[in-house]
């Protein structure tokens, strides 16, 4: 299987791609586009038929009141009921409460459908929803928390459980979904007889959402956007699918024959671009279904497509290798009725792409590349763009625009590997309270991804490497001066280094080498349950190595992790 745009098939999608861009995007078309001004002055293009702000978007799902939308477990949500509880919470909010459009309220729960409420009833107010990590601990909660200062914490029992001694004194409000620990009572705020709330006057530059994300510094940054870029994100689904649709008509037809409310598997976090755009605000907008997983069991999850009819599940590359290799899954009575399976959070391992083909055919799967920064938006394909081009990451959307750098800075040719830069109408309005961090990232309008890449002359964008220390474990990005920092709160650790080696599951592992103090008896398993109660447990390293000699360093004193890697590498080799 080429890599290249130079094989029939994918010259032939290439060009018919080309076509259908022009004739999707044309005027009086679909997805026309228009050129707007942003805040800061620049010009880009953006889709003229996009909603301007979140409110309105979620408004468009009340034409599916008889429909149903949330699945979690025996709990079971039409829309009516849905916009019901939506509306109870934005009255008593903003006519008890006080919230006013711009506050910001805090939202810390697993997938459930209480957190879109949550979600919904601040977004209709004005409010901004801040996701915060559901899998953090309290150390990585609270920084969140203490950095966006919100007025109140929507959250469940566990979350609370986490933070709740480190809330007092910040004057936070609380609510607990699930329990009775909270200021105010969850049944009470969302039971009917609420008064009407007064909906408020956005600007599609005002700011609608907050998502964090982990980088290459100690603790996640804040992702500030604005309405008309999570819109514009959300009606770039639209046209994925649309462009996916025209050019793979025959899957298209066996879908639209079965007649199923379209249904996805959420097992990817809500905190997430992934989550919560491609698959929550989609799927609100249009009527679709979501089934939530208390937790990911991929027999479980079989299990749930085959009882629920469900009909695509977007997960991580090891979520999607666990559901296939199942025995069952190859019997059409658990599996036929998929429509396609995406892959998102990372590149995909070469032997997962031809078992995958082999096993699940014809079908409108995919895979995108996207950033919380850019609201997911980058480049995505599914169907026969995927096939023809599985080592790709898609074709770029026609509201970004991909630079590939090189050092300088200049743009370079197809098909030769650089800097991803981006810049477009979906693009952050910066990092949350830090200023310098923005700056670095974003440079006369261009955001730097630290992702190297290369596009060709059809404009399918093929990941290759990442300049950023950072690891990509399932989906998850872990900073690796996170964990080395949580190493070195260890008394008896001179140093650390935490870096990724491959994984066929997982993509990526969390692999650590360490030098003890002199004197001072250091194991593995001691530092493993060190770092499992100060961290995230995806961001426990997988393996620790103790050494006896310093860390291997260039004059310049930077750890020279490549050769410790590749050391490391031939030294864990089964």
């Amino acid at each position: 299987m080429s890599t290249t745009s130079d094989t029939p098939a994918a010259m032939a999608i290439g060009e018919q791609l080309q076509a259908l861009r022009a004739q999707l995007t044309a005027p009086g078309a679909p997805f026309e586009l228009e050129t707007v001004r942003l805040a800061d002055g620049s010009e880009v293009p953006a889709y003229r038929y996009a909603f301007r702000t979140l409110p309105e978007l979620i408004n468009a799902g009340r034409a599916h009141a008889a429909a149903e939308f949330l699945v979690y477990g025996d709990d079971r949500w039409t829309f009516a009921r849905f916009f019901g509880a939506v509306d109870a919470l934005a009255g008593r909010l903003q006519r008890e409460h006080g919230v006013r459009a711009g506050d910001r309220i805090a939202i810390a729960m697993r997938n459930r459908p209480e957190w879109v409420v949550a979600f919904a009833a601040t977004a209709l107010l004005g409010a901004v929803p801040v996701p915060l990590n559901s899998f953090g601990l309290v150390g990585e909660l609270m920084p969140a928390i203490d950095d966006t200062t919100p007025a109140w914490l929507i959250c469940d029992q566990d979350r609370h459980e986490r933070v709740q001694a480190a809330l007092a004194g910040r004057g936070i409000r609380t609510v607990v979904v699930d329990g009775t620990a909270g200021e105010l009572d969850w049944q009470a705020l969302t039971a009917p007889g609420a008064p009407a709330f007064e909906p408020p006057a956005l600007a599609p530059d005002d700011t609608a959402l907050i998502l964090f994300t982990s980088g290459a510094t100690s603790r996640a940054k804040g992702v500030q956007s604005s309405q008309r870029a999570v819109c514009q994100a959300i009606f770039n689904i639209d046209y994925i699918g649309a462009i996916s649709a025209m050019s793979s008509p025959d899957a298209v037809a066996r879908i639209m024959a079965r007649q199923l409310q379209p249904t996805t598997l959420s097992a990817v976090p809500l905190f997430h671009v992934s989550g919560l755009h491609a698959q929550l605000l989609s799927s609100l907008r249009h009527g679709r279904r979501l089934i939530f997983m208390h937790r990911w069991d991929a027999a479980q999850a079989l299990e749930l497509i085959r009882r629920e009819n469900i009909t695509q599940f977007n997960g991580a590359p090891s979520m999607v290798q666990q559901l296939i290799e199942l025995p069952q899954f190859a019997d059409p009575a658990n599996s036929g009725q998929l429509s396609g399976l995406g892959f998102g959070g990372g590149g995909l391992h070469p032997r997962l792409i031809d078992e995958f083909l082999g096993k699940f055919p014809g079908r409108m799967s995919g895979i995108g590349f996207g950033l919380t920064e850019s609201n997911g938006v980058c480049a995505a394909g599914s169907g026969r763009m995927f096939e023809a081009q599985p080592r790709s990451s898609g074709v770029l959307s026609p509201i970004i625009e991909a630079r590939i750098a090189d050092l300088d800075g200049s743009a370079l040719p197809p098909n030769q590997p650089g800097e991803v830069w981006l810049r477009g109408v979906t693009l952050m309005q910066g990092y949350w309270n830090e200023p310098q961090a923005t700056r670095s990232a974003v440079q006369d309008g261009w955001f730097r991804t630290g992702d190297i890449g290369q596009v060709d002359r059809y404009g399918f964008l093929t990941i290759v490497d990442r300049i950023k220390d950072v690891i990509n474990r399932s989906g998850e990005k872990i900073a690796a001066v996170e964990v080395e920092g949580c190493l070195m709160q260890h008394q008896d650790l001179q140093e650390a280094a935490v870096f990724a080696l491959p994984h066929e599951v997982t993509g990526e592992q969390v692999v650590a080498v360490v030098v003890g103090k002199p004197g001072a008896e250091v194991n593995e398993d001691g530092l493993r349950e060190f770092v499992a109660q100060r961290l995230a447990g995806y961001k426990v390293p997988s393996r620790i190595v103790v050494r006896d000699e310093p860390l291997p360093r260039n004059p310049a004193g930077k750890m020279l992790k490549g050769n410790m890697r590749k050391e490391l590498a031939q030294l864990l080799q089964p």
